[in-house]
């Protein structure tokens, strides 16, 4: 199976790791760009190692980046995202699983970050993982259920959401029914509507994300 890796930030506190923050990059882009909101986020987390793993597969569509999965972009865009989530869904998982035994670190210290296309893999992956986390952010992205996923059957990791209103690449929709499937399903859910923004992450979604994992990490 294919081996993630990425750059990686140390715990600001220049102690051991007691948390982590996984950051999944968007479609086309690589590592190197998510790994940009650890910075933002070191004084909420000064214990946590932050990690921003390459998509496993060069983007078939544009320059030297990479995909977490193809984009039929001529055909049945839902189709393919529904098929690609679910093939890279035993990459990531493999990849946590093995974060977690080389730092000790425990999935509920483990907070899964995604942007449009990494969005879609951390809702996805979040959800379908037996552990709970301390947490899944998802910017600008959507939200494809797991199998079995229903009230009563969710492992309990609460969800942010933040979407700009003027997104023309994923569909700001994707975020209200992907809130609306999370609540109907009993997650606990934070969601944040940034006005005048399109397909990026805007000081408002950041600063909302910001305040969400200081909460989930004072609990």
């Amino acid at each position: 199976m294919t081996k993630l890796s990425g750059p990686m930030l140390a715990p600001a506190n220049g102690q051991a790791p007691d948390s982590a923050v996984v950051l999944l990059h968007g479609y086309g882009s690589d590592g190197n760009d998510l790994i940009g909101l650890a910075p933002h986020w070191q004084d909420a987390l000064p214990g946590a190692i932050f990690v921003s793993p390459h998509a496993p597969e060069p983007a078939g569509m544009i320059g030297a980046g990479f995909q977490w999965f193809a984009i039929d972009f001529g055909g049945d865009r839902l189709a393919s995202r529904q098929t690609g989530v679910l093939k890279a869904r035993p990459i990531l998982e493999e990849f946590l699983n093995e974060l977690w035994t080389q730092t000790g670190i425990a999935p509920e210290r483990t907070v899964l970050v995604g942007f449009s296309q990494g969005a879609m893999m951390a809702l996805h992956v979040g959800m379908a993982l037996p552990q709970r986390l301390m947490g899944v952010v998802g910017f600008s992205g959507a939200f494809l259920a797991p199998e079995g996923f229903a009230a009563g059957a969710t492992n309990g990791t609460p969800v942010c959401l933040v979407h700009g209103d003027m997104d023309d690449v994923v569909e700001p929709a994707r975020s209200d029914e992907a809130a609306a499937e999370l609540k109907a399903a009993g997650v606990d859910v934070a969601y944040h509507v940034s006005r005048g923004v399109g397909h990026g992450i805007a000081p408002d979604g950041l600063g909302f994300a910001t305040q969400f994992l200081v909460d989930q990490a004072a609990k």
